[in-house]
């Protein structure tokens, strides 16, 4: 009974079904096929305006690659003190801006403040001696498993335009905040004033295929060379491509997000007071205490630790072909104790 991340999950039949579709016979290489082709007008479609699409092998690149585009090598890109950009990817930021720097802020329940953003920009006098803001990075899921309301979105990136920070959005989890609020695409993203996201759909049934999306299409103009240089221009283009068609042209992508989030609110309701923040999303996280947490294992649950070990915090993450038996058994395991 395996929560211990959505990138655990095997690839959704309708992308593995894309796949053999797209496995007939040669075509052209580098996105020079008929599924890259279409991706460019079937993003604009999905997000309801025109965007430029470029296909990459993992999250990871496609926030490294985005923020590179937004950010300079003296520039200072600021995100919440746990978002997945400054913990998670191994400085793969600082080293495809060339040396920009990750500046955290505090964040609650992994979200950041307005009021501190501006506080922070308006301290910093423009100087020669000091980084240059550049960039602001936000996640719609973030890593408490909480979700930016369309307004609380628009604010940060009207605040960080306003001292002429780009936005980038960190759409790992998109499809599941998008489901958990049944908002359409453009809301959470352009209409709220973001310039670039990675668009996710690797955790939500796709295999190795995620994208970075721009709205703002003057910030794309070097992104080919970079994603060259990074190693991500993938040869066989056409099979990213057509996984990322087939999530954006197929209901499942959405349905597959619904349920994890059901199924995660579940947990989250079984829980009690262990719940440490709202189970907004698919991810759950709970403070147990350590015989509790040998309990669940010696069940047969797998979970992660998160944080630091003394928190007590562990988190769970519900797939798109979780197992409904698995959340039965974990909610009873868990109302056991309350």
């Amino acid at each position: 009974m395996q929560f211990l991340s959505d990138n655990t999950a095997p690839a959704a039949p309708e992308v593995m079904a894309a796949l053999a579709a797209a496995n007939q016979g040669p075509a052209m290489s580098y996105g020079a096929d008929i599924w890259g082709a279409r991706l460019d007008d079937a993003f604009s479609r999905f997000f309801g305006r025109e965007v430029r699409a470029f296909p990459v092998a993992t999250g990871t690149a496609a926030n490294a690659l985005a923020l590179a585009t937004l950010s300079p090598p003296w520039g200072a890109i600021y995100a919440t003190d746990m978002a997945h950009v400054v913990n998670d990817e191994c400085g793969a930021v600082e080293l495809q801006t060339g040396g920009a720097r990750l500046v955290p802020l505090p964040s609650r329940d992994g979200k950041l403040d307005p009021e501190v953003l501006t506080r922070v920009l308006a301290a910093r006098a423009p100087s020669v001696h000091a980084l240059l803001p550049s960039a602001l990075s936000l996640a719609t899921v973030t890593e408490c498993g909480t979700l930016y309301s369309p307004r609380e979105l628009t604010v940060l990136a009207a605040a960080a335009h306003a001292r002429g920070l780009a936005v980038h959005l960190d759409g790992a989890r998109f499809a599941n905040a998008l489901a958990a609020q049944q908002l359409p695409a453009a809301t959470l993203s352009w209409e709220a004033g973001i310039d670039v996201m990675s668009f996710g759909a690797t955790k939500n049934g796709a295999l190795a295929a995620e994208a970075v999306v721009y709205f703002n299409l003057d910030l794309a103009r070097d992104f080919e060379r970079r994603r060259k240089r990074a190693a991500q221009l993938i040869s066989k283009m056409r099979y990213p491509a057509a996984q990322l068609l087939a999530c954006l042209e197929g209901d499942f992508f959405l349905a597959n997000a619904a349920r994890a989030n059901a199924l995660a609110a579940r947990i989250g309701a079984a829980a009690g007071p262990r719940l440490l923040y709202p189970a907004e999303a698919n991810m759950v996280f709970l403070r147990l205490r350590d015989d509790e947490a040998a309990s669940l294992r010696s069940q047969g649950f797998g979970f992660h630790p998160w944080g630091s070990p003394t928190d007590g915090c562990h988190r769970f993450v519900v797939s798109w072909n979780q197992p409904e038996s698995d959340v039965d058994t974990l909610c009873g395991a868990l109302r056991a104790w309350t």
